[in-house]
């Protein structure tokens, strides 16, 4: 090993006794150093440390390593002339120095970016407090987020027991999908009065407020939106925002549409003509509505056999099929434009006799007079507009009850007449145990009246029961 250059001794310095090889160079020596006095085995390490001494400050170049150091001493902080940058300081990033026996690097100080500080001995530092979510970061101390539950559908309660005899088999369609029975043709009937009265208020109305033009034009438009009946988009909204239904659920249709399959197979009937709709109720029951739409509750849905609830759609088939829907929701838009002004007019008789009343009972008497004079002259004038009008209540509800019977017998003839005759006896039951519950409470049972009962849309249970006798075959 070559000396570095400057002026050469005179002759070599005796080597200290004990020296086993060449001593350390002081920094700045002109020659080579003495060696220490008995360096004859290595220097020794402080106490617990993993690694040799630091170099003293100040030296120009490293210094030689003691014998048997297994690493070069880390350096101090700052030092001149150390040849390399001391250990880091919080925030650097760097690797931090190593606690005294540690196998791995020591804790990163806050705001250190990197995996969180380790503890002596290499391991894992411990775990922050709470559960662990395993898709978040491990320090992460929060509770889990919530998983929504599974959806599980509801299974139907009732027993499917319908003989489903045309199911996979070819149906064969009838030559006429719908129509108009003389019931409905009927209802239409008894309707012109109510929509004579209607188009005379439209008219006076339109013409009054628009003027000669543009109030004929209203007139047509109210004459032509009798159409939307049959419009299927119209008769939807109709349902859903006006009846309260609403499209059935996966399970609920699950659980209709077979049925439903059945029972217009059974009447040769295209099943995608209807719109299947669920009313949310606990009565057992169904409507027909408009041209296309055909509502159940959700009792008649999950808690009625289904060969009874067959017999329950059977009933309502046989409704659009009569053309008693659309012929009474026709008759009804065509008439509301009448009752509204009849229910006006009755309202403001009403302020005008509550008005009268205050002041004195003979201007009661004469408002009450004057008025019993104008309904006289009407049904003396107009008879053929009044009378109708008064008369018409109880055609449309006697055109009701037929209705009724003739969507029996339909249902009849598609073989349900037990089922039908099952969900009749139900009907009676939940009235006798209304009936007996308010008996219970001390309640007064109010009987309809005569009046009552020819204004009621539907026959009691028993005639109906009576009307399905020959279909039961029944002895008498």
């Amino acid at each position: 090993m070559s000396q570095p250059p400057g002026p050469a001794p005179a002759s070599p310095e005796p080597p200290y006794p004990g020296a086993a090889g060449p001593p350390p160079q002081y920094p700045g020596a002109a020659g080579p150093p003495l060696p220490y006095p008995g360096a004859a085995t290595p220097s020794p390490q402080y106490p617990g440390t993993a690694t040799p001494p630091p170099q003293y400050q100040g030296t120009a170049t490293p210094p030689p390593q003691y014998p048997g150091a297994a690493a070069p001493p880390p350096q101090y902080p700052g030092g001149p002339g150390t040849g390399g940058p001391g250990p880091r300081y919080p925030g650097a990033g760097g690797p931090a120095p190593q606690y005294p026996g540690a196998g791995g690097p020591g804790p990163q100080y806050p705001g250190a970016a990197g995996q969180p500080p380790q503890y002596g001995g290499g391991g894992p530092g411990p775990q922050y407090p709470g559960p662990q979510h395993p898709a978040a970061d491990p320090r992460y101390a929060g509770p889990p987020q919530p998983q929504p539950a599974p959806f599980v559908p509801r299974p139907a309660v009732a027993p499917d027991d319908l003989d489903y005899r045309h199911q996979g088999s070819r149906v064969h369609l009838a030559s006429h999908q719908r129509g108009a029975d003389a019931t409905a043709l009927g209802q239409l009937a008894t309707q012109i009065p109510g929509a004579l009265v209607s188009l005379a208020v439209v008219s006076a109305l339109a013409l009054g407020l628009f003027g000669t033009v543009v109030g004929w034009l209203v007139v047509v438009a109210w004459l032509a939106s009798g159409s939307l009946v049959f419009h299927r988009p119209t008769e939807l909204r109709f349902a859903r925002h006006v009846l309260k239904l609403r499209t059935p659920l996966a399970e609920e249709r699950a659980r209709l549409e077979p049925i439903w399959r059945e029972v217009t197979a059974r009447a040769g009937i295209e099943a995608d003509t209807y719109e299947l709709m669920v009313e949310n109720s606990d009565d057992l029951n169904a409507v027909a509505a408009a041209g296309h739409v055909v509502g159940v509750t959700t009792y008649s849905l999950n808690r009625i056999p289904s060969s009874n609830l067959a017999a329950v759609l059977a009933h309502e088939l046989g409704h659009h099929t009569g053309g008693h829907a659309w012929a009474g929701l026709l008759g009804y838009w065509y008439s509301l434009p009448g009752r509204l002004a009849w229910a006006f007019t009755r309202g403001m008789a009403r302020i005008a006799l509550a008005v009268a009343g205050v002041f004195s009972a003979a201007a009661t008497g004469l408002l009450i007079l004057f008025m019993g004079m104008f309904v006289l002259t009407g049904f003396l004038v107009a008879w053929y507009i009044t009378v109708p009008l008064v008369v018409a209540p109880y055609l449309l509800a006697y055109a009701g009850r037929l209705g009724e019977l003739r969507a029996d017998q339909q249902a009849a003839a598609l073989g349900f007449a037990p089922e039908m005759a099952e969900v009749l006896h139900h009907f009676q039951a939940e009235e006798d145990a209304a009936k007996a519950a308010a008996v219970a409470q001390g309640k007064k049972l109010q009987e309809p009246g005569g009046l009552a009962r020819l204004l009621s849309t539907h026959p009691d249970n028993y005639t109906r029961l009576r009307a399905l006798e020959p279909y039961l075959q029944l002895p008498r």
